[in-house]
């Protein structure tokens, strides 16, 4: 039997739910709407918890963003929380230091850290949309980090990778992100606390994002990157702001999928749905070879586009609507053949014609919110701030040197993000809220994920335990599939031309982490899903 075989239902509740990839995580969600707070309250203090039990992956030193379903407006709500890159910014200095990029790790890594937009994100959400005080959704998180956890499972795993502890190890403060015995990384069911991280969220309780972003933490934190070199001041801190955006959709099959607009990549798999809508995917076997390439060719392009046109909008030209046309979708599809990879696939003309947590939580009352956090890469940059155990995001080696792209590097301008939740809604009611955390694997889980609750009517849970595909980003013909998919479908994938690696145990694990929690408008019964890849769990009641 394989690893991830084990069977698991999904959960349905009726007064809420929430799904993430820890359970302790999950199970602090399901406790603020027990105590009268909403989905918003939920997801804060479950994104909060995350950062305690799943340091490597999100916190406090990273970004978020955030789709809310606003129940009474009957609306989609985009909250952009990245942050921007250092004023000073330039790609002059990044040379100059001896780099052609920005590295995301060990020596250089300090011109990576963008300001951390995580904090004022969960506050402006609250602010806007929750019940509770930032003191109270804090809480779990803070009693986690000074009292102590046990490490789960796959975490423990990534925890002590070589590569992690490495990075950990490349400065002194690193070591308070390494509080398993003997100054290591932590082991599977070792019970560990984070002293200095929960003193540092007590600050943000009592505070506020004041205290983070005008106080004690933003210079603490710039002194810190100074002294490496890098450009963040108090001020790139003082000057940082959430923004309210319009969410970015397109119709699949009657259905309306939602994701931020850049920039973030969630628009590079309303492009693949967009293509994909034009074969008839519903009637390919679910595991089918047909099925794989069809969805595989599709994501293909929109990664191409995504990769070509996204960077942040207020700075460079977007150009959203045409590359979500009907009619750029149709062009772009006739290229794609049914017997055949395309060796040479490219960006499309449409004017013409990095580790994450996701979460979602779902209240009685219908509110929703699908919010995902991340540091991109495990622990970011590995810069943890003395004294503050926050480790500080790699964002920031995304930008591009290429002074004719979009996303070339500049000051006071976001970079490219790969974190993207996701909702879908039908006939104006609010159906799905979403995500697959995992870097580059995002918008092809959201593909995926769509597609088989769609096309295959699949629940929560089992569209997540459905294999999944990944392609290679840098090389789009190279596909990752899990071993669970037919020996036949492979050979049938090679034959047309993709380059297929099949990953076995333990590596199904780059396929990335999902959540799931749909509606019935008629009923308000809430079915939630959790990726059976990581530790996670969801919960009801």
């Amino acid at each position: 039997m394989s690893y991830f075989q084990s069977r698991r239902s999904a959960v349905v509740a009726r007064k809420g739910a929430v799904a993430t990839s820890q359970p302790l995580a999950a199970q602090a969600g399901l406790q603020m709407l027990r105590d009268g707070g909403n989905a918003i309250d939920a997801a804060v203090a479950t994104a909060a918890v995350l950062n305690v039990v799943e340091p490597g992956s999100t916190g406090i030193g990273g970004d978020m963003f955030a789709l809310i379903w606003d129940k009474d407006e009957r609306k989609v709500i985009a909250l952009n929380g990245s942050g921007r890159q250092a004023a000073a910014a330039n790609v002059d200095d990044v040379r100059k230091a001896g780099f052609d990029s920005i590295p995301n790790n060990h020596e250089g890594s300090h011109f990576a850290v963008s300001v951390p937009g995580t904090v004022h994100g969960w506050e402006t959400a609250l602010n806007q949309y929750g019940r509770m005080t930032l003191r109270e959704v804090l809480q779990p998180a803070i009693d986690y980090a000074l009292n102590g956890y046990g490490v789960s499972e796959v975490i423990a795993r990534g925890w002590g990778s070589e590569d992690t502890v490495a990075k950990l190890n490349y400065r002194p403060s690193g070591k308070q992100m390494l509080p398993g015995a003997n100054g290591g990384a932590p082991k599977y069911g070792e019970i560990i606390t984070l002293p200095e991280l929960g003193r540092t969220l007590q600050m943000i309780a009592e505070g506020g994002s004041e205290v983070f972003y005008k106080g004690e933490i933003a210079k603490k934190t710039a002194d810190f990157i100074q002294s490496e070199g890098g450009w963040l001041t108090e001020q790139d801190f003082a000057n940082h702001h959430s923004d309210w955006d319009e969410a970015i959709s397109v119709n699949y099959r009657g259905v309306d999928i939602w994701e931020c607009p850049p920039n973030g990549q969630g628009i590079a798999a309303l492009i693949a749905l967009n293509l994909a809508e034009g074969f008839d995917i519903g009637s390919m076997g679910a595991q089918s070879s047909d099925r794989y390439h069809y969805l595989i060719e599709s994501m293909r392009r929109g990664y191409m586009d995504a990769l070509q046109y996204v960077a942040d909008p207020r700075v460079a030209e977007v150009p959203i609507g045409p590359l979500l046309s009907k009619d750029y979708a149709n062009r772009r599809r006739a290229d794609i053949s049914g017997t055949q990879a395309d060796p040479n696939v490219s960006y499309g003309d449409p004017m013409g014609g990095a580790d994450t947590v996701y979460l979602t939580a779902v209240d009685g009352e219908g509110t929703a919110c699908s919010l995902i956090n991340s540091l991109f890469s495990g622990f970011g940059t590995g810069l943890v701030v003395p004294t503050l155990g926050m480790a500080l995001q790699n964002r920031g080696s995304l930008f591009s040197f290429d002074l004719d792209h979009p996303n070339y590097l500049k000051g006071n301008k976001r970079p490219f993000q790969t974190i993207i939740p996701s909702m879908a809604t039908k006939d104006d009611e609010m159906w799905l809220s979403f995500g697959v955390m995992g870097g580059f694997v995002q918008p092809q889980g959201h593909l995926q994920v769509a597609s088989n609750m769609i096309d295959y009517a699949m629940d929560s849970q089992q569209a997540l335990d459905a294999p999944r595909f990944k392609i290679d980003v840098e090389d789009t013909q190279n596909v990752l599939v899990e071993e669970d998919i037919s020996p036949d479908v492979v050979r049938d994938l090679e034959k047309r031309g993709h380059t297929v690696r099949v990953l076995k145990g333990y590596e199904r694990t780059e396929l990335g982490g999902g959540q799931v929690i749909s509606r019935d408008a008629e009923t308000g019964v809430l079915t939630a899903g959790s990726e059976p890849r990581k530790d996670g769990a969801a919960a009801g009641f």
